[in-house]
């Protein structure tokens, strides 16, 4: 999944954007509003976590405008404006959530998450592919009952795989919801991982590659 951090402290923006990578999710990261404006529109994020205050303005009122113009984009405000008028002001706004500063980066993550599932990108919570069970919950992949050391990489082209089951996934789509900016689309690094995938899954082999497009995950039904 891939999320937006706009946040102009750079340590603040450096330490969110690090704990969302480190459970697997793709990071993009801002620090003010014209540069999330262009962000956002060249890139279909699940996910954009504002900090309420910058010195390019309010974002609530940014919410507000995007709200406005039919964009749906899940938003969680970070912010230290911690009155129930503020919280009651941001949901107005557009916001879908409000965590206050400081925060537990445990509960950011959840909450990231979850506005995640409802851009309906995750769900359903469990996904069973022939013997194999995946917990997007637990972020725990089992396969007849064995549980699989996945890298929280591994494990976000899976979940990708698993919602479109016997449906081809391109490698540029995978790229676009499971790396941030920082990758390069024309590498190697989307087959480099799927070959790990398919290591570590073992047999008989679920991940089909399709030809000139990318790869599907097979239900058993036809693979």
């Amino acid at each position: 999944m891939r999320v937006l951090v706009i946040e102009d402290n750079d340590d603040l923006r450096f330490a969110v954007a690090a704990a969302l990578r480190g459970d697997g999710l793709a990071v993009d990261e801002v620090a003010d509003l014209p540069a999330a404006d262009e962000a956002l529109f060249v890139t279909a994020y699940d996910c954009a976590v504002f900090d309420r205050m910058l010195p390019s303005g309010d974002a609530l009122h940014y919410v507000a405008d995007l709200r406005r113009a039919g964009r749906t984009v899940p938003v969680l405000f970070l912010t230290s404006r911690d009155r129930v008028a503020d919280r009651v002001d941001g949901f107005a706004a557009g916001g879908d959530d409000y965590l206050i500063k400081p925060f537990a980066v445990p509960e950011l993550i959840a909450r990231v998450r979850n506005l995640c599932r409802r851009a309906g990108t995750l769900t359903p919570p469990v996904h069973r592919i022939a013997d194999v069970e995946i917990d997007t919950a637990r972020r725990q992949v089992r396969r007849d009952g064995v549980l699989l050391l996945l890298t929280a990489k591994e494990f976000a082209v899976l979940e990708i795989l698993a919602a479109r089951a016997d449906q081809a996934v391109s490698r540029a789509e995978l790229i676009e919801k499971c790396w941030d900016e920082m990758a390069e689309p024309g590498s190697n690094v989307v087959d480099v991982l799927i070959a790990q995938l398919r290591r570590k899954l073992g047999d008989p082999p679920l991940i089909d590659t399709v030809r000139g497009v990318g790869y599907r995950l097979v239900t058993g039904s036809d693979g």
